[in-house]
């Protein structure tokens, strides 16, 4: 009974003991215990956050990288990156990617966001397909710092099939006429204001330096097309006639303002300024000569400095004008070629691609693109003026368009699907005619024939 009683004792003892030795445990590791309850909290609540949010997943991101390189891309996937650090970010870029990426859209398997520029981007084609998202119903309500985003852009977001927006206007680009500051200064060159000065300013350089003034590339007419031609259909007749010439329509072949236009053209042949080697150059060559001072004037887009900054003498500094083929008293005219940023229809993270479109439009990130690639995010009143990194040539730019008086802002609007076929077939035949026009083996009478003529075929 003795031993029965010492043994209930003894396990009675060791309970206690057992207890007391949990609390000390404990109390002995108190800290320990709340950093790890803190650290359980942190990540409870990250992981919350991110559900909340959905920023999880993979993320893909196709974007051209051209003559405006990818260190602007760079910094700002990084910056998301760094905000959303669940995110599996994938980044297809490169010259051809375009190409590269086209089995994924047909296959309906499409990366998230998608920057449209370079060859083999056809906006257009892609909305007919259905490959894009409609985004109107979110950008409504995005702000570009205090004022609403579809209220802050230079070109206004493209609305579709009654209100709807199948991609962001991201870069302002602008194909206008290059020249050497340095050089204009040190030679005492004015720079044009209209086509009359214009052709005056080439004919003294061509006597002051015997060079031939103005070069283009004979390989790609479209960059006389869209650098000297577009411009001065706009300067003449407006958005109206700009449109209705690119798409096709007969009658507005027939205008008086068309020919016009094109009898400019046959000045700048007449009076032997244009480089008679251009029909061979392709554009890196037509640039080259530009750079050599070879030739004084050329038409290009934005992209040119920053294309061509390994080549660049030391001493030459870009100058840009809207090209002058308007009248005397007129206004300069810009017809900006616009590159947007959409969303897949196929999106498989839709979420993270709408937060990385509302994420990109910043004061912050205008002004990284302006430094980093030498050319405008489409932005209203985005102040340049301060930063060493910006070219001078695009600050002053970016004030004529925020100060708008001289010169004037057109829109090459995007055909729908009926016209679209016919813009195409006009255009390579507007591309065909330029060669032969500024060869002087045609009228400007006979350029207006047959661009009428290929307009009432297309229409029957």
């Amino acid at each position: 009974m003795k031993r029965i009683w010492f043994l209930i004792a003894l396990m009675s003892l060791m309970v206690l003991l057992v207890a007391c030795s949990g609390d000390s445990a404990t109390d002995g590791n108190t800290t320990t215990d709340n950093e790890q309850t803190d650290t359980e909290t942190e990540t409870e609540t990250d992981a919350s956050e991110n559900t909340e949010d959905g920023l999880t997943g993979k993320f893909e991101i196709q974007y051209f990288v051209g003559g405006y390189g990818d260190e602007w891309w760079k910094r700002v996937i990084g910056d998301f990156q760094k905000q959303h650090p669940n995110l599996e970010i994938i980044e297809h870029a490169g010259p051809n990617i375009n190409t590269e990426m086209n089995t994924r859209w047909i296959s309906n398997t499409p990366p998230d966001v998608v920057y449209i520029d370079g060859n083999g981007a056809d906006e257009t084609q892609m909305i007919v397909e259905g490959q894009l998202m409609d985004i109107s119903s979110i950008v409504k309500d995005w702000k570009f710092e205090d004022s609403p985003l579809l209220d802050s852009f230079i070109v206004p977001a493209e609305e579709l099939d009654g209100g709807k927006i199948y991609s962001l206007p991201l870069v302002f680009d602008t194909w206008g006429i290059w020249y050497d500051n340095n050089w204009f200064k040190d030679k005492g060159w004015e720079v044009p204001t209209d086509f009359d000065s214009w052709l005056s300013s080439m004919e003294k350089i061509k006597a002051d330096e015997n060079i031939t003034p103005l070069v283009t590339t004979g390989q790609y007419t479209q960059y006389f097309q869209r650098g000297v031609l577009n411009p001065a259909f706009a300067a003449a007749g407006g958005n109206e006639l700009l449109n209705d010439l690119n798409n096709g329509v007969v009658e507005a072949w027939k205008k008086p303002e068309t020919l016009e236009v094109l009898k400019k053209v046959e000045k700048i042949v007449q009076a032997k300024v244009l480089d008679s080697g251009f029909a061979a150059y392709n554009h890196t060559q037509s640039q080259m000569n530009f750079l050599m001072h070879k030739n004084a004037y050329i038409p290009v887009g934005f992209w040119l400095p920053n294309e061509m900054k390994k080549d660049t003498p030391a001493d030459f500094e870009f100058g840009f004008t809207p090209t002058p083929m308007n009248d005397p008293g007129e206004p300069l005219a810009l017809v900006p070629d616009i590159r947007t940023i959409a969303i897949a229809e196929k999106a498989k993270n839709p979420e993270a691609a709408k937060a990385f479109l509302e994420f990109v439009f910043t004061e912050q990130y205008a002004q990284a693109f302006a430094e980093s690639t030498g050319a405008i995010m489409n932005m209203k009143n985005v102040d340049l003026s301060a930063s060493s990194n910006v070219p001078d040539f695009l600050k002053g730019v970016n004030d004529m368009i925020n100060n708008p008086g001289s010169v004037q802002i057109f829109k090459r609007q995007t055909p729908n699907a009926e016209e679209q076929k016919i813009a195409v077939e006009i255009t390579n035949e507007i591309k065909l005619q330029i060669t032969d026009i500024l060869l002087g083996e045609i009228t400007a009478e006979q350029f207006v024939e047959k661009l009428t003529k290929k307009a009432e075929e297309l229409r029957k």
